[in-house]
């Protein structure tokens, strides 16, 4: 298998035989970590930095595990101790870091665009681990893989991602992925958490959380990104839990059947209750592993490129 570029941007363009091709690479190693020893030379020789501007702890650790899983040489690189703390350009600590001769980078940044400009200034594969509000492609591809793990398809499920849609860049490579997989796609939330013309990416806009529930087969509920700001864009969080929390009452009422997934981390009792967060309708756990699946896939197929 291989993928059509050499890096992993975001999933906006990616054609779906990329996508299905991380799946089904990443169901393989899924396997892997269920074995003993839960390690393969597939990555042997190659060095992995790990290029983090953003606090992170499931999608760090997430990509580091699968860089040693696959026996990469990896190295973390610290903002706090580094020279850009005695002015040195971002440009320049690319560049000197590449000059050490590493093969890939992964970055998560504040700015959207970032893990692009990597592109035109490094000769290492890139991977967007998150930049700003724009995408975070393999929060996606899990998500995606952990739906197939469990209901078998993507192609025509009717799939809803609730909440902070306006500050989430979970959300938009979710629609982009989901969509070239054949999903049907929508959004929830308050009208301050949607952005302007979100309609035009191909998604259906609700803002009556029951009636998303009864109608849909996957719910992806994000978090309020309380960090940007976001609590300044409802009344509070009380009455976001009464509009727009998924409850178990809820759940129990309209559709018992639904799948929940949730990108992490959990705000319990604001987008969801405890009750769901740790019940038989979500596979938020599940997501987490399979995650550690997807970034191994990613990191072999952009590996074997080289």
């Amino acid at each position: 298998m291989s993928l059509s570029s050499r890096h992993l941007i975001g999933l906006q363009g990616v054609p779906a035989e990329d996508i299905q091709s991380i799946l089904d690479t990443a169901a393989t190693f899924r396997e892997v970590l269920e074995r003993p020893i839960k390690k393969v030379p597939t990555l042997q020789g190659k060095t992995i930095v790990n290029l983090f501007y953003e606090n992170s702890t499931r999608t760090r650790i997430s990509f580091e595990l699968a860089q040693k899983r696959l026996s990469a040489d990896t190295v973390n690189f610290s903002t706090s101790t580094s020279s850009t703390k005695k002015g040195e350009t971002f440009k320049d600590t690319v560049r000197n870091i590449e000059a050490m001769k590493v093969d890939m980078i992964i970055v998560r940044h504040e700015s959207a665009g970032v893990p692009y400009f990597l592109t035109q200034v490094s000769k290492a594969n890139i991977i967007n681990a998150g930049d700003g509000r724009h995408e975070h492609p393999t929060q996606a591809l899990l998500d995606m893989y952990s739906i197939k793990e469990k209901i078998g398809k993507i192609e025509g499920l009717k799939i809803c991602i609730i909440g902070d849609i306006a500050h989430s860049r979970v959300a938009l490579s979710n629609i982009y992925g989901l969509k070239a997989l054949g999903a049907q796609v929508s959004v929830c939330g308050p009208l301050t958490m949607i952005p302007k013309g979100i309609e035009s990416l191909g998604v259906k806009v609700y803002h009556n959380i029951n009636e998303v529930i009864k109608t849909h087969d996957v719910l992806n509920i994000l978090r309020i990104q309380l960090e940007r700001k976001a609590g300044t864009n409802i009344p509070s969080l009380r009455e976001y839990h009464n509009y727009f929390g998924v409850t178990a009452e809820r759940l129990e009422k309209y559709n018992k059947d639904i799948l929940i997934l949730h990108p992490g981390p959990i705000n319990r009792g604001v987008e969801i209750s405890s009750e769901v967060a740790d019940g038989p309708y979500q596979v938020i756990l599940d997501q987490v592993t399979n995650g550690v699946a997807i970034r191994m896939a990613v990191l072999y197929l952009l590996g074997s490129m080289n």
